[in-house]
């Protein structure tokens, strides 16, 4: 069972090196020997029957790509250092870096969404900060003249027609609302068709 799963795109740096360290037959046949266990340098050589400086060409190559490591290390009887070489644990797969227009499209809908949440919270917020209390009562205006009774009667009556529902129609909180709603939609829509035909022109 592997222990990691690494994704590679063309062009990537390991991807680079791994390509040069397994270029070579060479290499293959030495991660061949390794698929049946671990190995020192000696163990290698002799069983290929190559120099000790090519082996190391080969295994340093290894080493930098990340397909090899070392399992442990041992000590002869003469007190020398031994490296004993192994395969890595994991799976390495090679694949373009694509992006499809539906995986776009989930992308800015959830954007498209936040921008909803928002519009809706300042909705929410906005008339707290407003001056006066909604849903106050409209006073009706002072009549002028000599028949200020008769005017302020009739006055009366028209501020008693008006319903509560028409003193605040439209709250002045949802101009700037509808301004952002349309400001980020617009910005969502214009990044959208760009990030599509870019995706359409180059295929990522």
């Amino acid at each position: 069972m592997t222990e990691e799963v690494i994704v590679l795109e063309p062009g990537d740096e390991r991807a680079q090196k791994i390509g040069k360290a397994m270029a070579s037959p060479m290499a293959n046949e030495i991660l061949n020997l390794l698929s049946g266990g671990p190995k020192t340098a000696s163990d290698l050589t002799g069983l290929l029957n190559i120099p000790m400086g090519t082996l190391k060409y080969h295994i340093e190559n290894l080493l930098e790509a990340g397909i090899v490591e070392i399992a442990e290390t041992r000590y002869s009887v003469k007190g020398r250092e031994v490296k004993v070489y192994a395969l890595r644990d994991q799976l390495l797969i090679v694949a373009p870096r694509m992006t499809n227009i539906r995986s776009i499209l989930l992308k800015y809908a959830s954007l498209f969404v936040v921008v909803i949440v928002a519009s809706m919270a300042m909705l929410a917020i906005l008339p707290f900060f407003e001056p006066g209390l909604p849903g106050l009562p409209v006073a009706a205006p002072a009549a002028f003249g000599g028949e200020g009774a008769a005017d302020s009667g009739e006055a009366g009556i028209l501020a008693e027609k008006i319903s509560p529902g028409m003193e605040r129609s439209i709250p002045s909180s949802a101009a700037p609302v509808l301004a952002f709603f349309m400001g980020g939609s617009m910005v969502l829509l214009i990044l959208f068709l760009y990030e599509a035909y870019r995706w359409r022109k180059t295929g990522y």
